[in-house]
């Protein structure tokens, strides 16, 4: 009877033991993994290693654009023209660059995330008002541009008429050098805020309500619950959006073209602007690059910085 019973499974099994599951082979290390992940790596290396190698052997030369072949070898003369006296400055491009980008990663981070907890309710307003939101980042940078300006015209735009009907001091807003800056972010917040918010919000889908549901059951305020858990558990949502926010801004571009064409009296010269300005309308290719190399340098920096300072999920995030 005892032996029966012991050899029924052999015979349900055909005399064979049941196979293991091999286990999932890791195709970095193979050949069919290089040529799976070779057309990204050549798209990636024509259109951004070789154009940055390139843009950093131009900026040791006085390049000639008509004719490379009589370009003029200077080394590091181009780099070394950062810090002559000339306007606009190197440094006050920088200066403004990181102006420009502070104002938007701690403007931009603390808005966006205030308005993902509002939108987080959710009801029938407040879902159409995340496609009003998010419906400015869709929209093309230069066109939307070209509406603010007349936004901010000092004579008859909405931003002064709804200022005087408050019964506040109006601005002179982009024909001011000391406001010029502050509309210029104005107008970038409005544009940007609505990516960053969905980004928040897809990041307060997914946390838990176990901590929450304890912590008002313990008595916490909603302060509370926001500083000590829900922020907490946002944190490589916000370290995303931090570093996003903080490399887009160091290389925006459009805004100060179309807004302020890098005025009045350079307030809004960037170190994007300055390159654009010193390799396509000054002419002076080999500075342009030399400026383009810094920027990169730059943007570089800080990214290693967020990256060293991220622990764990925020690194794994990125």
């Amino acid at each position: 009877m005892t032996a029966t019973t012991t050899a029924r499974p052999a015979l349900a099994t055909g005399g064979r033991r049941p196979r293991r599951r091999a286990p999932a082979r890791d195709f970095r290390t193979t050949r069919w993994g290089w040529a799976y992940s070779a057309p990204a790596v050549l798209i990636f290396a024509a259109f951004v290693i070789v154009p940055t190698g390139y843009t950093f052997y131009v900026s040791l030369w006085k390049w000639n654009a008509l004719n490379p072949a009589m370009s003029v070898y200077r080394g590091l003369g181009n780099y070394q023209r950062l810090f002559d006296a000339t306007q606009p400055t190197f440094l006050s491009s920088l200066w403004h660059s990181l102006y420009f980008s502070g104002a938007m990663v701690v403007g931009g981070t603390a808005l966006s995330l205030a308005l993902a907890l509002l939108l987080q309710r959710g009801g029938a307003l407040l879902n159409a008002s995340r496609v009003a939101l998010f419906l400015p980042h869709a929209t093309p940078m230069i066109a939307t541009s070209m509406i603010w300006v007349w936004i901010f015209n000092p004579r008859f735009g909405l931003a002064d008429w709804m200022l005087h009907s408050l019964h506040l001091p109006t601005s002179q807003w982009l024909q001011s050098s000391t406001s010029a800056m502050p509309a210029v972010i104005v107008y970038s917040l409005w544009h940007e805020v609505g990516f960053t918010t969905v980004v928040f919000l897809g990041g307060l889908a997914v946390l838990p309500n176990e901590l929450s549901e304890a912590a008002r059951m313990d008595g916490c305020s909603a302060w509370q619950e926001f500083w000590h858990i829900t922020w907490h558990q946002l944190r490589p949502v916000t370290v995303f959006v931090v570093a996003i926010t903080a490399i887009t801004s160091l290389q925006a571009f459009t805004q100060f073209y179309q807004l302020s064409d890098g005025g009045p009296v350079y307030a809004t010269t960037t170190l994007s602007y300055l390159v654009y300005q010193e390799a396509f309308v000054l002419s002076d290719t080999g500075y342009g690059a030399a400026l383009a190399v810094v920027l990169f340098a730059v943007t570089v920096f800080f990214t290693l910085v967020r990256r060293r300072t991220a622990t764990g999920a925020d690194s794994a995030l990125t």
